[in-house]
């Protein structure tokens, strides 16, 4: 019998600097997630703002009880270790056996190529980001967290900006590696354009 329903997501994919993280979130399969988010949206659509009062709210009903969720990360010495896609499935897996270390009754719901470990119950859902409820927060949450994550990173590395573009590759972070090399939270093997020129 189906118990506990986990929404997974990513986010930090693409950036040339900091981890990849992903959202995990469990639920009972009776949790009304519409009621409670009747706004919930995709955190790529939703305003910084907007996403911090979503990730209040997951707090405060994590706090009574009513879910879980936690943020897994791969760094990106991990990323430049395994490639990325094996850095996203060590989190993932990471992440879901940490929500629910038993298999039975649990279904995992992810996003896009994301999958679980073999041995739950699972169903990938090409853009459940903007699809399924359960995702959206998972989205929520990892966005939230690797946000300011990046900003808590950038007071250690100010030269690159990072509380302004959280790693992904915008002139102005572009302008700053050139000039000042890459960091030790860049991924190298997202820059290797770069590195002819440092």
């Amino acid at each position: 019998m189906l118990r506990t329903l986990i929404g997974v997501d990513e986010a930090g994919r693409g950036p040339l600097a900091g981890p990849v993280a992903i959202g995990v979130v469990a639920v009972p399969s009776s949790f009304n997630i519409r009621k409670i988010f009747p706004r919930l949206k995709d955190s790529k659509e939703v305003s910084p703002q907007r996403r911090e009062e979503f990730y209040k709210i997951i707090c405060e009903r994590a706090k009574a009880g009513e879910l879980q969720f936690c943020v897994r990360y791969s760094a990106a010495s991990t990323i430049d270790r395994l490639g990325l896609t094996r850095a996203v499935r060590y989190a993932t897996w990471r992440g879901v056996r940490a929500l629910a270390p038993e298999t039975s009754g649990v279904k995992v719901l992810l996003d896009g190529l994301l999958y679980a470990p073999e041995e739950y119950e699972q169903e990938t859902i090409i853009g459940g980001d903007e699809q399924e409820p359960l995702i959206m927060l998972a989205s929520i949450v990892a966005k939230v967290r690797r946000d300011r994550l990046m900003r808590r990173l950038a007071k250690q590395f100010p030269h690159y900006l990072f509380e302004e573009h959280k790693g992904y590759g915008t002139k102005a972070h572009s302008r700053a590696i050139k000039k000042f090399g890459l960091s030790d939270i860049h991924r190298r093997s997202f820059c290797k354009n770069f590195l002819s020129v440092i």
